[in-house]
């Protein structure tokens, strides 16, 4: 599953955000559309779109209704750097299919997820990452 950080700007924002969230352990992000596929998605992961790419992701843990409506989606308290990967923006979440996901602690020894987004985006256009 794929959700765009908003108001993120880069790796750092996103560590800060979620670690700013962290209750019991836990992070919970809101959702307003409950997922059809909700029993596969869990032991899976929530990727995280900054600046047009998918850099770090959580594990699912569970989804909890909430008194308002809307949905919880539990997931683990640590953010597992992924090496970069091109991604759209988009509203809410998207489903990701597993051959399409980056691998959550695949070592990035390259840096490429440290790179300032302006940056990343100049050498993808380019070809060169």
């Amino acid at each position: 599953m794929t959700k765009v950080a908003v108001g993120c700007r880069d790796l750092p924002g996103l560590e800060r955000r979620i670690a700013g969230r962290v209750d019991g352990g836990e992070v919970r992000v809101v959702t307003r559309m409950k997922p059809k596929r909700m029993a596969e998605l869990v032991g899976g992961s929530l990727y995280w779109i900054v600046q047009h790419r998918l850099i770090a992701c959580q594990t699912i843990l569970r989804f909890e209704d909430r008194p308002d409506g809307r949905l919880d989606i539990v997931c683990a308290e640590q953010l597992s750097h992924v090496p970069p990967a091109p991604k759209r923006a988009h509203q809410g979440w998207r489903y990701l299919e597993g051959a399409d996901a980056p691998q959550p602690g695949a070592n990035d020894d390259t840096g490429l997820s440290l790179l300032p987004p302006p940056l990343y985006g100049r050498l993808a256009a380019l070809a060169l990452v």
